[in-house]
């Protein structure tokens, strides 16, 4: 059984830095694509950030220059450095990844919320 559990969110200023974790566990053979989205309450979900098996990087454009997304593949971790936080990036974060434990398949976190307020 794999289980992605995110850590991380809370409560920031506008302005403030958050580092989310996201940290893949069970029978894992490889892992492909692992990216975070967001939803905030009455919209859909959006993805934020991406990072493919290669380390390739691609971002929503409303993050681009403040958010970072960075993988341990040794730990199969994500992390999504978030910079210069804005009220706009208040949603529940979800982890996502394509893991290989004898066929592929997408799994996903259960969030973790962070909130921009001052």
């Amino acid at each position: 059984q794999v289980q992605l559990v995110e850590s991380g969110g809370g409560l920031v200023e506008p302005g403030g830095s958050l580092r989310l974790a996201c940290v893949a566990s069970g029978t894992i053979f490889t892992i492909g694509h692992m990216g975070w989205y967001r939803q905030a309450p009455g919209k859909q979900r959006e993805l934020v950030a991406v990072t493919s098996s290669s380390s390739s990087t691609n971002y929503a454009d409303s993050v681009k220059g403040r958010f970072t997304i960075s993988r341990d593949r040794g730990k199969n971790t994500v992390y999504l450095q978030m910079n210069s936080l804005k009220p706009e990036d208040t949603a529940n974060y979800y982890c996502n990844a394509e893991i290989y434990t004898g066929s592929w398949k997408t799994y996903w976190g259960r969030g973790t919320q962070v909130t921009v307020s001052s």
